[in-house]
């Protein structure tokens, strides 16, 4: 692609983006009466315009019929996660009874682990990558540690080579062979916080596979970054928040997705709660367990209603706008962000970019390391 670096290029090529009219869909903070320009949404995306209704929605439900609001009006609240799987489905590449909305997100992560981490004395060891985000590092940490063992010796990090800021798939999947059948899980982000890289989900899945463990991954900074095809590829399990890349909301609601040969199998172990019980039996107040088909049979308490009409005005959003069509442009973005850097770097560096160059090897996302200070931001 042709690149200029002048104002009237950059203009032009706003002009032309088919995804400009979405801009108007969202509510921009002001600085001195001004919208301002906003590069953090890989930490809280904006609010969309459609959220307040949505909410007033909820509210006149809840106003109007109290109790009788799960049962009655156009949406009923005991059914509600089913307004948000078409949607999250088209998302991540899923069917619809492999995904749900539920809780939030490191709940969500520990509530799969106890289902696929299940380690053994000889079979105990987990894959992930070095420096994830914190939230997996205590995760791992702490579910090993339950369990019995030693972090130090259960939670295998592969870390870049002396160097390098990415990871090389090759050396990923050389260490899940290394470990063999001493690995019960490779739990892997989808896109890094930090570098921005986007993993080989495939590969690493079926490295997984080879060795008799489970592959799970952190799709935090992946659900809503790029299209992904969890189904087709394989995966055990994902879990994703929805505030950052899917806007929301602060604290927004969690998806999880598990794959059908698991959500149709009701004897994996799960800690169980009256939502995700037979939707048929529930009011029966009985014993006895009975999980639900698919994700939502991983699902504990009462759906969030106000956080969830919320993600739901978003993500009706995504599916108007197409997440195909969204890749198009943040390519053409990360593209350009990255010709326009290295005109800056041409005569004295400034910047070391640390996201990978392959453009199918990263999401929406460069990020830097600026100088001897090693400050780093990344500009989504």
């Amino acid at each position: 692609m042709h690149f200029e670096d002048t104002l009237e290029f950059a203009l032009a090529m706003d002009a032309r983006d088919p995804m400009r009219p979405y801009r108007a869909e969202f509510i921009f903070p002001q600085h001195d009466g001004r919208p301002v320009l906003y590069f953090c949404g890989n930490s809280l995306g904006l609010q969309p315009k459609a959220v307040r209704q949505a909410l007033m929605d909820e509210l006149d439900q809840w106003g109007t019929h109290a109790v009788e609001g799960h049962f009655r009006g156009e949406r009923p609240w005991m059914y509600y996660h089913k307004f948000l799987q078409p949607q999250s489905a088209d998302l991540v590449g899923a069917k619809e009874q492999e995904v749900v909305v539920m809780n939030t997100l490191t709940t969500n992560l520990h509530l799969m682990m106890v289902s696929f981490y299940r380690p053994t004395q000889q079979r105990y060891k987990i894959i992930m990558e070095a420096g994830a985000f914190p939230s997996d590092q205590y995760a791992m940490e702490t579910q090993a540690r339950y369990h019995g063992f030693d972090p130090a010796d259960a939670v295998v990090e592969v870390a870049p080579k002396a160097g390098s800021h990415t990871l090389e798939t090759d050396d990923i999947l050389d260490v899940i062979r290394q470990h063999g059948d001493q690995v019960a899980l490779v739990m892997f982000s989808g896109v890094n916080y930090y570098t921005g890289q986007f993993y080989d989900i495939p590969a690493i899945t079926r490295a997984a596979h080879a060795v008799g463990a489970y592959a799970g991954f952190d799709l935090a900074h992946t659900a809503g970054n790029l299209p992904l095809q969890l189904h087709d590829w394989n995966v055990d399990f994902a879990v994703w928040c929805s505030y950052k890349y899917l806007n929301s909301g602060p604290g927004g609601p969690s998806g999880i997705f598990v794959h059908e040969r698991h959500g149709h199998n009701p004897e994996l172990p799960r800690f169980a709660g009256w939502w995700g019980h037979n939707e048929a039996e529930r009011f029966k107040m009985r014993k006895g367990f009975q999980p639900m088909e698919g994700a939502a049979g991983w699902q504990m308490s009462n759906a969030q209603i106000l956080a969830f009409a919320a993600h739901r005005a978003s993500l009706d959003l995504f599916m108007a706008a197409g997440i195909d069509n969204l890749r198009v442009k943040s390519l053409a973005l990360t593209a350009y962000l990255e010709f326009i850097l290295e005109n800056v770097n041409r005569d004295r560096p400034l910047f070391e970019i640390i996201t990978p160059r392959d453009p199918e090897a990263r999401g929406c996302q460069i990020s830097t390391l600026t100088d001897q200070r090693g400050k780093i931001f990344s500009i989504t």
